[in-house]
């Protein structure tokens, strides 16, 4: 990523409002294979992920099951 890439947590919000993920994983998946470093730790506390969750609804999204690891 290039100095003016946006933050990990920015994206991922990006990525539930507008993006084709349907879950927090999905939202890991994607910004992985985008080569954001530190996903999981980013992403990893309970409100962010309620939050995310939250944005996915907002899109139309079923609301997802939280697992374990989301």
């Amino acid at each position: 990523m290039s100095d003016t890439a946006i933050g990990t947590v920015e994206r991922a919000f990006q990525l539930a409002r507008e993006g084709a993920c349907r879950s927090v994983s999905d939202i890991r998946e994607r910004l992985t294979a985008e080569g954001y470093e530190g996903v999981f730790s980013h992403l990893n506390g309970m409100s962010i992920r309620r939050q995310l969750n939250a944005a996915l609804v907002a899109r139309g999204v079923t609301a997802p099951v939280e697992s374990d690891d989301e």
